[in-house]
């Protein structure tokens, strides 16, 4: 009996042990970081993020760390941990910040808050971005600016660019609904105060011309003829069925001048 327990003692330890066992020891910095990106390659990011840290863990002077430190910010990004790929990629800005790959670590940063503020439940249920945290909005929109501006060549700008036209009509459709709200209320001088808001910060949208005619209506409610009147001529003058989606500039140039 006592042999019988002593053999069943020795296999269950040594069963633990197998699982213990690490099948990445030994490796080399290269092999793990290239075991990381087969797991990239498979969708299979946790896996990923487990190798990359072995790497820097082990290596950490390797030149194989430096890039594991950005590719964990990769991983955690695909696998929807956006805390931790946003923590990931602010520790690599802050220890290379002269990185000549700092156009992707602005383009990540970018992606990661394009993305943060969905839901588990979006899958189902859908949000328009402009429902999202304007807040979170702005910060995504910020950093593709950053990389357009500091990096106007690099291979990212042009997606950033794009991305930046989208996130701003976002974020002027966001303004356009509290206006909405504050029109349905009769509350016609934040109406207003919203959809100047709208031609001051994000002008040359799709949303342009609902901003003006919102404007327009506040001003004649509020009986500020002279304002009304200038914002009528101001709608008169220009062709709102080809407006250009750009973000410098300012098409409507006469729309500052009464704002």
């Amino acid at each position: 009996m006592r042999l019988l327990l002593l053999v069943l003692v020795s296999t269950i330890l040594f069963a633990c042990a197998g699982a213990d066992k690490d099948e990445t020891a030994g490796l080399s910095a290269k092999e793990l970081y290239e075991e990381a990106q087969s797991a990239i390659d498979a969708a299979e990011f946790q896996t990923a993020v487990k190798h990359l840290e072995s790497l820097e863990a082990r290596y950490p002077f390797d030149p194989y760390a430096k890039q594991a430190q950005l590719e964990i910010a990769y991983a955690y990004y695909k696998f929807d941990e956006l805390d931790q790929a946003t923590s990931a990629v602010e520790r690599f800005a802050r220890l290379h910040p002269r990185d000549p790959h700092m156009d992707y670590v602005y383009y990540l940063k970018g992606l990661i808050n394009f993305n943060r503020g969905q839901g588990l439940l979006d899958d189902w249920f859908p949000r328009e971005p402009s429902r999202h945290d304007p807040a979170v909005l702005e910060q995504a929109f910020n950093d593709f600016a950053t990389l357009v501006r500091r990096y106007p060549d690099s291979e990212y700008a042009g997606d950033a660019y794009q991305r930046m036209v989208y996130l701003r009509n976002q974020l002027a459709e966001k303004e356009i609904e509290v206006a909405e709200f504050y029109i349905e209320r009769k509350s016609w001088l934040s109406a207003a105060k919203r959809a100047k808001r709208v031609l001051t910060r994000y002008p040359n949208t799709i949303w342009t011309k609902r901003a003006l005619d919102i404007l327009l209506l506040s001003y004649q409610k509020l009986e500020l003829n002279d304002l009304a009147a200038d914002v009528k001529r101001v709608i008169d003058y220009n062709d709102f069925s080809d407006i250009e989606n750009t973000i410098e500039g300012d098409k409507f140039g006469k729309v500052s001048d009464l704002l």
